[in-house]
């Protein structure tokens, strides 16, 4: 079996740029305020955006 070089690897990048491996999986706890218990509400999104969504359920 022969070796790929650096280069193609670069190409095939490109083909794979809308795969799934732009998106992360956030896991954020939420508190029941009548409880107290924790749940835990999973939420796939870009990586991009992760800041943002952090930020915004502060």
């Amino acid at each position: 079996m022969a070796k790929v070089s650096k280069n193609a690897r670069v190409g095939q990048r490109a083909a794979n740029a809308g795969s799934g491996r732009d998106f992360v999986k956030v896991v954020t706890p939420v508190k029941n305020p009548e409880t107290g218990k924790y749940s835990y509400k999973t939420v796939m999104i870009h990586k991009e955006k992760v800041k943002e969504h952090l930020a915004d359920n502060k």
